[in-house]
């Protein structure tokens, strides 16, 4: 057995001690107490692989590279990320901060990627490659969004409390993207590859550039965490100097009519 095999023993036996000591605690409570809370356990106990293999579907549906779910499963670094975290959530949520934080870091060594144990992450996340991703403490995802690699979803500073981003259903972040502070990335949105956004974006928005601004919005339900699409996006800074030419152009035409003064005409109206 390997040293990192050890010592991640060590909080697997921590998790059945605590388990066990509940279990006893369960015969003290009245009959109907004990098969409610058992039913609930046993549900628990059944959503956590199949949530998993849900995962490992949707990446391997999503990813035109992986052939089948077994590869996922073996070899996708954002399928392993998912595993650590559910497992470092698990022990978030149970007030075991430093185990919690062990887990997660040692998922980060296994795989660029790092997130943070208070990250809550809905279903069918899709991790793409994923070096370089990090993921604050107060940061929410919602079910089925799509990430690329260096993305950050981050705080701004010393705040405490709710502090990092919040994404809605259904969103995809391009590669190399930041989102920083407690903003909403509204449900069906996509961020271009590069882009920084500062505030909130509206449902079935595309947004990119730095700052990012929203550059189209769509009425129709979209899916863009789906089809993967980063190329097909508008050109914001080719457009704003388009937008300067014209106003310029239309600047020197009222001062000059549509042919440019002769130098004689210029010295005619000095002169005058």
């Amino acid at each position: 057995m390997s040293i990192p095999s050890i010592l991640l023993y060590i909080p697997v036996r921590v998790c059945y001690y605590k388990m066990v000591k509940r279990v006893q605690r369960l015969f003290s409570w009245q009959r109907r107490d004990f098969y409610s809370e058992q039913l609930h356990r046993n549900q628990e106990r059944e959503g956590f692989p199949m949530g998993l293999l849900e995962d490992a579907r949707n990446i391997q549906r999503k990813d035109p590279a992986a052939r089948n779910v077994l590869e996922v499963i073996l070899l996708y670094p954002g399928f392993h990320i998912l595993v650590y975290h559910r497992i470092a959530h698990w022990l978030y949520q149970h007030k075991r901060f430093f185990l919690a934080r062990w887990v997660s870091q040692h998922g980060r060594r296994r795989t660029g990627i790092e997130i943070h144990p208070g990250a809550t992450i809905g279903r069918c996340l899709f991790i793409d490659h994923g070096m370089g991703i990090v993921f604050g403490e107060t940061c929410e995802i919602g079910d089925n969004c799509t990430i690329y690699h260096g993305v950050t979803l981050g705080g701004t500073g010393k705040d405490t409390g709710k502090r990092h981003p919040t994404l809605g259903n259904n969103v995809l972040i391009g590669a190399g993207t930041k989102v920083l502070g407690p903003v909403y990335i509204g449900d069906n949105s996509r961020i271009g590859a590069g882009s920084v956004v500062l505030r909130n974006l509206p449902a079935n928005c595309t947004a990119v550039g730095v700052p990012a601004e929203v550059v189209r919005i769509n009425n129709k339900a979209v899916n863009p965490a789906d089809d993967l699409d980063q190329q097909d996006l508008p050109d914001i800074v080719a457009q704003r100097l388009t937008d300067l030419d014209r106003r310029l152009g239309a600047l020197e035409n009222a001062a000059q009519g549509d042919t440019p003064p002769t130098a004689a005409q210029i010295a005619a109206r000095q002169k005058s």
